[in-house]
């Protein structure tokens, strides 16, 4: 790859990580109507949620490019080029909300 190739491309990849930091999802299961007020940014987007738009087709224009990548940077397994957008420790949004884990039923006495 010449000086110039490596160079456009490095310019390529911060546009897009920039992109990945900055566009919400602006519809769907993690669009505004579910994560008001601007939905999800698409670097929090499940990998599960990628897959599917690769399966169903991505959409059209910037946002359809930009999902794609991310799928691509999930399906090979390079996640960790979003760790510094996401922080040390962040994960990316899980598919379902998380369930109540205890119960209270009350005070029923049984019969015996």
């Amino acid at each position: 790859m010449e000086e110039h190739e490596m160079q456009d491309w490095r310019e390529n990849l911060a546009e897009m990580m920039a992109a990945f930091a900055s566009t919400h999802m602006p519809f769907g299961k993690y669009g505004p109507q579910h994560f008001p007020p601007k939905g999800l940014l698409l670097h929090q987007l499940p990998a599960e949620y990628l897959m599917w738009f690769k399966k169903a087709g991505f959409p059209k224009g910037n946002l359809g490019r930009l999902l794609e990548a991310l799928c691509e940077i999930h399906y090979t397994g390079a996640e960790a080029v979003l760790t510094p957008l996401r922080g040390p420790d962040a994960k990316a949004h899980p598919l379902r909300k998380e369930r109540r884990k205890s119960f209270d039923f009350g005070s029923r006495e049984t019969q015996a």
